[in-house]
């Protein structure tokens, strides 16, 4: 009795690409890679299962709620959630063979468990660039890794985007001097504010702390407008509060150092509700939106984590990070268009099509080629031509050689220009 069919799928949240779209995924990676190592990073890699004791150390609520966990014998271990946790444990592990500030970037995919819904992956790739210090970490690199993802959004031509810089000092502090005393309530509704909208949120934070505290909240959140006028807005409002002070200086800093890594202007905006929702970030915080597509959420963000590495080591390893989602950015620039543009080189530079018995002729045209660094390809397969062309065509190769018996014994090559149609022949002997 014949087996019943199967079908053919994958599970909800999880990402398939055709080849030609896996072919520009790679070259989108390739080009950020390059960007990072050109800029002195170093790769590395982790398992994507960790112990759950050294994986969850530092998470609580909607995080841990998202992990993939399991038990195996008697072993509690987790799938990661992010790169920046393992990269922690990493560098506390091996902080003896490390050269310090240690800079890393990593590429891998990641796993939570959430809400499936369109843009939002369970398994996705993170590309991950950190910086870590060893005692102290000049606030100048939370400037760096933004200017790095800078330099990477432009390598493969994305410019319509824009950093939205916080400092989470600046709002705990500010809670701090209003007396708040469920300062995590606060801020997680803070972050929350895109989500669930101005009015709801008004409404929610008045049920957590009074209507004039509420008020002065809003009034601070709410600043825009540039940089600039954004910073004396804050300041204006005269908190003397030690860590909103200190919120302020490392923002400005921030901001200052941008300016000297080349980052424009026009490509970040300070944001007073960007919290981020990892619990482990302690100051510079960022999210990128795309311009005119920011529905789609961030594409990019990170932060400045002070005491990441606490629970695996005595040691001071401060440090701060940039991740982009790549499987998300990847779903997003296909929804918006940007991939149906993309310019890839091709695949291949010539695809050499055997007619009739000169499949040796094929192989010493092949060697040549290749030993002049060319891409070639032999169409091994006995079709008929129009198949054999069309076939190139269907994969964007460039050129078709055409080897028949003639070719062979003139020692000639015809080749075949499948944009323009044009052929010409050559002699073998003349290839270089």
């Amino acid at each position: 009795m014949k087996n019943a069919i199967i079908k053919p799928i994958i599970l909800p949240g999880f990402m398939e690409l055709l080849p030609n779209e896996q072919r520009i995924f790679n070259d989108i990676v390739s080009k950020i890679t390059t960007i990072y190592e050109e800029n002195g990073c170093l790769p590395i890699d982790t398992p994507i299962i960790e112990k759950s004791e050294v994986l969850l150390a530092k998470t609580a609520g909607e995080t841990e709620k998202q992990v993939y966990s399991f038990t195996k014998g008697s072993k509690n271990l987790s799938l990661r959630f992010d790169l920046t946790v393992p990269f922690a444990r990493y560098t506390a592990q091996y902080l003896n063979d490390l050269t310090f500030p240690f800079k890393r970037y990593q590429i891998g995919k990641v796993y939570r468990g959430e809400r499936n819904q369109k843009g939002r992956y369970r398994e996705f790739y993170q590309c991950d660039v950190d910086i870590i210090g060893k005692d102290k970490l000049s606030i100048k690199n939370d400037a760096l890794v933004i200017s790095l993802a800078s330099k990477a959004f432009k390598s493969f031509g994305l410019d319509n985007y824009k950093f939205q810089i916080n400092n989470r000092k600046i709002l705990s502090g500010l809670l701090e001097h209003l007396n708040i005393d469920n300062i995590n309530e606060v801020m997680i509704l803070i972050d929350k504010f895109d989500k669930i909208g101005k009015e709801t949120f008004e409404e929610e934070l008045q049920r957590i702390v009074d209507k004039e505290k509420a008020i002065t909240i809003c009034k601070i959140i709410n600043i825009n407008g540039s940089t600039e006028t954004a910073l004396e807005e804050l300041e204006s409002f005269n908190i003397k509060d030690e860590k909103f002070i200190l919120g302020i200086k490392e923002l400005k800093e921030v901001i200052n150092t941008l300016d000297f890594l080349g980052v424009k202007d026009n490509e970040y905006i300070i944001n007073l509700k960007i919290i981020r929702g990892l619990d482990y970030y302690t100051g510079t915080v960022f999210e990128t939106l795309l311009i005119n597509n920011e529905e789609y959420g961030s594409i990019c963000s990170g932060g400045r984590y002070d005491n990441l590495a606490e629970n695996y080591t005595n040691n001071i390893l401060p440090g701060v990070g940039i991740s982009i989602g790549l499987t998300r950015l990847f779903f997003v620039l296909k929804e918006i268009g940007f991939i149906d543009n993309y310019k890839l080189q091709s695949r291949v530079d010539y695809l050499i099509i055997p007619i009739g018995d000169t499949l040796n002729y094929c192989f010493e045209v092949y060697n040549k080629l290749s030993s002049l660094e060319k891409k070639v390809e032999i169409y091994f397969e006995d079709d008929k031509l129009k198949k054999k062309l069309n076939y190139a065509d269907k994969l964007s190769i460039p050129y078709v050689i055409l080897l028949g018996e003639e070719e062979e014994n003139n020692r000639m090559l015809n080749i075949k220009d499948m944009n323009s149609g044009l052929q010409e022949t050559v002699k073998f002997e003349s290839i270089n």
